[in-house]
């Protein structure tokens, strides 16, 4: 198959994906196509803006539609890096015995939500960081890698807030694309108010799965771009 034929394929998944969201998720296109764009280009993603923008149910709806395992850590002051990565545990087996067994954490999954990031201290932050940029979790000298595909999306408010830490520059070299979330228009405003007061409940269903995730991102990487 040509590569542009793969690639006519790819828009037709990619509109796909993009039409599935929509089902839930009002408006935003362009915070839309940001977050697809992170996801097949391999990278990560920092969505920024003020609660109630639906940030949180992007994610959420994003792993629906993925058919990805999904795994959502709620950042706060007291949350430590432990927390994030897993630790090692001292378990009594059957025989009386006693071992050391690795427990992981929320970051053992394809669809990392890293919800309201910059609430935690840097040092929790930083435990982010070799899982965004190598794949991998280190714990007591012994090097987890994470099942692929994997990708963070995390959700910030806006610096002037109480109770917010700036992200290290280090931690914003994650990132591939920081997205400015803005509030919905007035027609967006009305069709999430009718919504949301029907008794009907709206979830995203899955039309790809991590293997064509894999496929896909795989061809972004062959195809070229123009000098």
């Amino acid at each position: 198959m040509s590569v542009e034929e793969r690639a006519s394929e790819f828009r037709a998944a990619f509109d796909s994906l993009r039409n599935e969201i929509g089902k839930v998720i009002v408006g935003g296109q362009d915070t839309v196509d940001a977050v697809l764009t992170c996801v097949f280009a391999g990278g990560h993603c920092l969505l920024e803006g003020v609660p109630g923008l639906g940030k949180t149910m992007l994610v959420k709806t994003l792993s629906e539609a993925l058919h990805l395992e999904f795994s959502r850590i709620q950042f706060t002051p007291d949350l430590m890096p432990a927390d994030i990565i897993g630790t090692n545990m001292v378990v009594e087996t059957d025989e009386g015995k006693r071992e050391v067994h690795f427990r992981p954490g929320p970051i053992f999954a394809n669809v990392v939500l890293a919800d309201e990031i910059n609430r935690a201290t840097p040092k929790t932050q930083s435990a982010l960081l070799e899982a965004m940029q190598e794949h991998t979790v280190s714990v007591a000298r012994t090097i987890h890698t994470l099942e692929e595909p994997f990708f963070v999306l995390a959700t910030q408010n806006p610096i002037e807030m109480d109770g917010t830490y700036p992200l290290p520059e280090a931690q914003l070299d994650r990132f591939l694309l920081k997205v400015l979330v803005k509030s919905p228009s007035h027609a967006d405003l009305t069709e999430i108010l009718e919504r949301t007061t029907k008794r009907e409940v709206v979830t995203g269903q899955p039309v790809m799965d991590g293997h064509t995730i894999r496929e896909w991102q795989g061809l972004v990487r062959d195809v070229a771009a123009a000098p």
